[in-house]
């Protein structure tokens, strides 16, 4: 059993309290500015630092149903003292926080049972009967899945090295990892490391990218020497992953609202060794018309409900609800409806989300082509949760010459 002492508890305390409790904080900031702030941490007390965190946010409506209340600014401890009594870690000088009835809470865990399947898999009611709803019986198996750790995989950046040859460069800097099955650029470690620190990383032989992630690069179908435009490129990971399977060669322009996502691609890019990257920000209207019908290939890596990547998101099912899912469904519809001008007749695209949802997925894809007749889907694919890695769906269409 884990033991956790007192330091360690107050720092899962502040991480939380800023995660639930303060607006626009996500969990993967808060626990790298706790981690930072902390650099005598040894390594073991980080990585039980950074699990307990994630796995209290992950089962945070579970735990509350054992405390027999909603977790609040004032009880936060209380929460810890739930969990660490749920996975049975040992937590030292319980005595010491106030306030804290043990007895309350291995009551009920005694039990065993929980009255709801949405606290069974802890998540909020309205999302219970939204997946039921969208994916009928195979909903629960799902929900276990993305209540699961998420692995850690790579991406081999083929510019400057091979999948094998990464694991061999890993290795020296006693990182174990290994080849995943149909997926040639990706690597996955055996155990979750600070993968950042190798000189591997700094001389940019990889990025961290889920394997399903990696599988758009290829679906788009890229070729060297296009003009390829991504429309919602971000940070760049997708981006990085078409420079490298272009060779270098060719245009990519990758476009964003944000113009921080955008120079932090740049940063990424120059690591990478990837110089055929243009950014823009858009502005306004006039930057998406200036490319119409000018795209070889187009990704649109829509804004989603991100219920793909709950694995590594779990903070995700807290801070959205119904509403929000409404809303991001016709910011979508109208996003593959305006940047698809960009393709070239005869070109191709990619419409692709980390939702789960069909309603986000296919169903969007089929009232653009039915608005859209001069489009036609060539395939598409959604990877579930349950097969190992995160959730995606993409479609590839094509726009007919």
């Amino acid at each position: 059993m884990e033991l956790i002492h007192r330091n360690l508890a107050i720092g899962i305390h502040d991480a939380l309290q800023e995660t639930f409790f303060e607006k626009n904080k996500y969990a993967d900031k808060v626990i790298e500015r706790l981690l930072k702030a902390h650099r005598k941490w040894g390594s073991q007390d980080r990585a039980v630092v950074s699990e307990i965190f994630y796995n209290i946010i992950r089962w945070k409506r579970r735990l509350e149903y054992y405390m027999g209340e909603s977790v609040k600014p004032d009880n936060v401890y209380k929460l810890i003292v739930a969990y660490c009594l749920y996975s049975k870690t040992n937590y030292k000088r319980f005595e010491e926080f106030e306030g804290i009835k043990i007895a309350d809470i291995t009551t009920k865990l005694k039990k065993g049972t929980v009255p709801t399947k949405s606290i069974e898999y802890s998540i909020p009611e309205w999302l219970a009967e939204t997946l039921e709803k969208e994916l009928g019986p195979i909903w629960e198996k799902e929900m276990k899945a993305l209540n699961e750790q998420a692995p850690t995989v790579l991406r081999a950046n083929s510019l400057k090295t091979s999948a094998k040859e990464l694991i061999s460069d890993l290795a020296v800097e006693n990182v174990v990892a290994y080849t995943v099955k149909n997926y040639p650029d990706a690597v996955q470690l055996e155990e979750k490391k600070n993968v950042f620190l190798t000189t591997a990383f700094k001389d940019g032989l990889f990025e961290v990218q889920d394997a399903t992630s990696q599988k758009i690069g290829y679906f788009l179908d890229v070729k060297e020497g296009q003009r390829v435009v991504d429309v919602c490129a971000g940070a760049g990971g997708k981006t990085l992953h078409l420079a490298a399977l272009m060779g270098n060669k060719g245009q990519i322009i990758a476009l964003d609202i944000y113009e921080w996502k955008l120079a932090e691609l740049k940063r990424r890019a120059k690591r990478a060794g990837a110089h055929n990257i243009e950014t823009r920000m858009i502005s306004d209207n006039k930057v998406i018309k200036r490319l119409h019908e000018t795209a070889d290939r187009l990704l649109i890596d829509a804004p989603c409900s991100g219920l793909g990547v709950l694995k590594r998101n779990p903070d995700s099912k807290w801070k959205i609800d119904q509403a929000f899912i409404d809303r991001i469904k016709k910011e979508q519809q109208q996003i593959i409806q305006d940047y698809s001008k960009i393709l070239k007749k005869g070109g191709k695209m990619v419409y692709a989300t980390c939702s789960i949802l069909p309603s986000e997925n296919n169903e969007q894809v089929a009232e653009f082509l039915k608005n859209n007749p001069d489009y036609k889907l060539i395939k598409d694919e959604k990877i579930m949760p349950s097969q190992g890695y995160d959730g995606f769906y993409m479609a590839l269409i094509e726009r007919l010459a």
